[in-house]
């Protein structure tokens, strides 16, 4: 306003009053600025030097300031935290809370909470903590600590503290701020220490996150912790039986009581079907679901996944504050800087250090001389009052002295000097002083090589503290690769679909009456297909009721990409009259959009239409009206000779005569190939994808053979929504005829005992085990028709060892499954290691041959070991079984003893219980 003043105008004394004004030009500008670098620097985003918000570098300080090896009342370090923060106790203790469960920092004791149950803490006047061993080691040095005053001006505190670990990492953080917000995930104490190491041997670190509720993750988009990256989370589900399921460890950012929550909204929507949940949460995580008669655990368990907290998926954003500004960085990166800057403390700690012991060194000389050279006794010394006198006589005294010091002596060494007492003076033990500086010499040669070598004293210091507090701090999430849950796949199926034909509605809300029908169960977020009588397809989303057009032949819920359901159809064209006939799939298609089946032209017309899942082609008869030019009225056409081809396709003409009508003949078998199933170790799920190990062609009632480390085998079936023991250690087609050879522990006699045999058929999910169920029982190897063993045992009274080469086809036939088998030696066995594991192609099932040769070999996984003796458990070690059927001769131990022998009618051997016959 003012400046529209004319400036040649006086203005009144009131006027000028009314005029004098301030600006709001740039004021909120500004204070906005200030609040929110405010806010970013001082309180919501962690420092990199030492990875601490300010409220939890000034408790720590508080912490540091109260210490006196005692437990401290919480309140109690509030309140002093209270003279740094001005911010109140309120978030002075949730702060405070936070840290101590982090289990790193302080040593808490009371109830501080559990984050895992999601338990809030008690009062601060009932609980209480104090320093860890790992924070004072690791956290405080005053002499490297730079100072501030606190915010009254009365107290100094530190900037940022001399954190000589990866603490931001260790811990993570999370926080929000004017116009950006930092989320920094945990790592594992252990890797930390590891990374820091290999950063300073001049290694590219490359860290994973880990949870401190365990669970499993999928961090293949993790992105080095930066934006745009993301960490998929799970929960850890055990399928106790076919009816209940147990969740053990829950996914970061959850806790057990949200996590049920979320499983209740689900059942409650439909997404899943459970009969009960316990919460048996007590030190560990066990939540308990019960699940509905008739539903499937695997599809559950992916149901869990798909639409409870059960997964989550969790976007980090590493945002740190660097030379007083916000910085985004990479975790590796974050890693890096910690890893320097606490090698930049550790040579500040060590100059520091060394100047003590110089000074240390320096003085005791000081006094050597002025006490051996009797200057004490000096006149000049001795009668002056004058201290600059002083200080001129004890300089004339010490100049010879001069070049043996590593400084100048200064006149507050000369006070310290002559402030010894007499008593000490004349008590002075030369050699004890000599002693003392041969001592400080030796450290500071010491402190010199550290000095010198410090990368290899920045290494040692790491390894100390992974040694000193690594223990019990091993990795608890376990990274995995997820395949991605579709949602339609595991979606409960709780709505019914009708249909109206006739007037071409369809929909899971239609009024039941004469020209409804029920199409089948589908779930809320499935897909439908509808064909049309004019030849037309549309593909929409389940509704209550949606109009798809008259006239409807066929509806279905769709499944994408199914390129197994194959459709036969034969229509009249409208233009030209010309009946067609054809095969086709709906693979990839646009929701609500119509597709048209005939070549397009108005008056084309469906005469002939099935849906088959599984590819059949049936045999159908064709009836022509009469016709003068047509002798044979009717002919019969078999879908196998047409080719399956696009949905767009226009189809082989069938007869340019009309049509009369089209009956079904004959029921056709499938045209298409057995599905081929590969199984990926690394999902723990079979797929079509040609990822993995191949299994083979299925259809129909095949099965997939498991058997577990424990010895007991089950059969499956071929759904890809299956999952797979981690302690599987054989998956393969199941073949009745096959051959296999076990040996195994009796738990009862402790003998090895072998057998071979065939896997009964047993019904789809039971479960039985190859060997005794004596408490003690082991299963030690597990082979194919003929595997070659290397068997050591301890002969004679001296007990010596002998090896043994063993084919197992030839010294034992094959038995009944359930058979205890024969026993292995009479002498102790030291150990068994299968050395190759050969399919004799003259067994029953050895000529089976696969589609996919290279994908040939052993079906063991990585736990199949050979296993010792349990008395000789020390003296060996343990040898990884072979996972090859092309096992090289070098690999076979020398010296062995290769024998032949043979068993008369071993066949007519009946063992009963535990009897058993010794082989060697």
């Amino acid at each position: 306003m003012s400046d529209d003043l004319n400036q040649n105008d006086t203005p009144a004394p009131n006027e000028e009053k009314l005029h004098a004004v301030t600006s709001l030009d740039g004021l909120y500008e500004n204070w906005f600025l200030d609040y929110a670098s405010y806010v970013i620097l001082d309180r919501a985003v962690p420092h990199i030097n030492d990875g601490l918000k300010p409220v939890q570098r000034r408790i720590l300080h508080s912490l540091k300031e109260m210490d006196d090896g005692r437990f401290n009342k919480a309140a109690n370090v509030i309140g002093n935290t209270m003279k740094y923060h001005p911010h109140g106790d309120a978030s002075i203790g949730d702060a405070m809370v936070q840290i101590g469960q982090k289990n790193l920092l302080i040593d808490c004791q009371g109830n501080w909470g559990d984050p895992v149950t999601g338990d809030s803490a008690a009062a601060p006047r009932y609980i209480e903590a104090r320093l860890s061993k790992f924070a004072l080691d690791v956290v405080f040095n005053p002499d490297t600590t730079v100072w501030q005053a606190s915010y009254d001006g009365r107290n100094k505190e530190p900037i940022t503290l001399p954190v000589k670990f990866p603490l931001l990492l260790a811990q993570g953080a999370e926080g929000i701020a004017v116009g950006l917000a930092t989320k920094i995930l945990p790592h594992n104490f252990i890797e930390l220490l590891d990374a820091s190491i290999g950063v300073l041997k001049g290694e590219r670190p490359n860290l994973m996150p880990d949870f401190p509720t365990g669970g499993m993750a999928d961090a293949s988009l993790y992105n080095e912790g930066q934006r745009g990256g993301k960490v998929r989370v799970r929960a850890k589900i055990i399928e106790r039986d076919k009816k209940t399921l147990a969740i053990t460890e829950i996914p970061f950012t959850t806790t057990t009581g949200s996590l049920i929550d979320s499983v209740i909204s689900a059942n409650d929507k439909g997404k899943i079907k459970i009969k009960k949940i316990e919460d048996n949460t007590a030190k560990d995580v066990e939540i308990i679901i019960h699940l509905a008669p008739g539903i499937s655990p695997d599809v559950t368990i992916d149901a869990l996944y798909a639409f409870t907290d059960c997964e989550v998926s969790i976007s980090p954003n590493t945002c740190v504050i660097q030379d007083d500004k916000p910085r985004f960085m990479s975790v590796n990166d974050m890693l890096t800087e910690s890893t320097f800057f606490t090698k930049d403390l550790l040579k500040q700690e060590l100059e520091i250090r060394l100047n003590e012991l110089m000074e240390k060194i320096f003085f005791s000389s000081l006094l050597k001389i002025f006490i051996q050279e009797g200057m004490y006794k000096n006149p000049g010394y001795e009668n002056s009052g004058n201290f600059e006198v002083v200080i001129e006589v004890l300089n004339k005294l010490f100049e010879p002295f001069f070049p043996q010091f590593y400084r100048t002596i200064l006149p507050e060494d000369y006070k310290k000097l002559i402030d010894k007492p007499m008593s000490s003076i004349t008590r002075f033990d030369v050699k004890k002083a000599d002693e003392q500086m041969k001592a400080l010499e030796n450290e500071i040669k010491q402190v010199k090589h550290h000095l010198k070598h410090l990368t290899d004293y920045a290494i040692a210091w790491f390894e100390k503290l992974k040694e000193k507090y690594g223990k019990g701090r091993e990795r608890k999430t376990e990274l995995r690769t997820f395949d991605k849950v579709e949602a339609a796949q595991v979606a409960l199926a709780n709505i019914k679909l009708y249909v109206n034909r006739a007037d071409g509605f369809v929909g899971s809300g239609l009024k039941k009456d004469e020209s409804v029908e029920f199409v089948g169960d589908c779930s809320d977020i499935d897909e439908i297909i509808v064909f049309r009588g004019d030849g037309r397809c549309v593909i929409t989303k389940v509704q209550d009721k949606v109009f798809v057009g008259k006239d409807i032949i066929h509806v279905a819920v769709f499944k994408k990409n199914d390129e197994r359901t194959v459709y036969n159809m034969i229509y009249k064209d409208g233009e030209s009259g010309i009946s067609y006939i054809k095969r086709f799939s709906v693979v990839g298609v646009t929701r609500d959009k119509e597709y048209d089946l005939t070549k397009g032209t108005k008056g084309s017309k469906v005469l002939y239409f099935t849906a088959n899942s599984n590819g059949e082609a049936e045999v159908v008869n064709v009836q022509l009206k009469p016709h003068s030019k047509l002798k044979k009225l009717q002919f019969d056409e078999d879908f196998a000779a047409i080719a399956i081809k696009g949905r767009s396709s226009m189809g082989n003409i069938i007869t340019k005569y009309p049509v009369k009508k089209i009956i079904l003949k004959s029921k056709g078998v499938s045209t298409l190939a057995g599905r081929k199933i590969w199984y990926d170790d690394i999902l723990k799920r079979l797929n079509a994808d040609n990822r993995g190990k191949y299994l083979g062609e299925f259809d129909g009632d095949d099965r997939i053979l498991t058997v577990m480390s424990n010895g007991v085998y089950e059969l499956t079936s071929f759904d890809l929504n299956n999952h797979f023991d981690d302690k599987m250690i054989l998956i393969e087609k199941y073949d009745p005829q096959a051959v296999f050879s076990i040996i195994h522990i009796d738990g009862k006699s402790k003998n090895y005992l072998v057998k071979r045999f065939n896997f009964e058929n047993i019904a789809i999910g039971k479960q039985v085990s190859l060997i005794s169920e004596e408490a003690g029982s082991k299963m030690v190897i597990l082979g194919h028709t003929a595997p070659v063993v290397s068997m050591t045992h301890l002969k004679g009274k001296d007990q010596t060892p002998e090896t043994l080469e063993l084919n197992l086809a030839e010294i034992i036939d094959v038995k009944g499954m359930k058979a205890m088998g024969n026993r292995l030696s009479q002498n102790p066995i030291k150990s068994v290691e299968l050395i190759s594991d050969e399919v004799a192609e003259t067994e029953a099932g050895g000529d089976e041959t696969s589609d996919e040769p290279n994908e040939e070999g052993s079906s063991f996984g990585p736990e199949s070991k050979s296993v010792e003796s349990p008395d000789q458990s020390q003296e060996s070690q343990t040898k990884k079984s072979v996972e090859s059927t092309n096992q090289p001769e070098e690999s076979v131990k020398s010296p062995t003893k290769k024998i032949d022998f043979e068993i008369t009618n071993p066949g007519d051997i009946d063992l009963e219980d535990n009897g058993q016959l010794d082989l060697f």
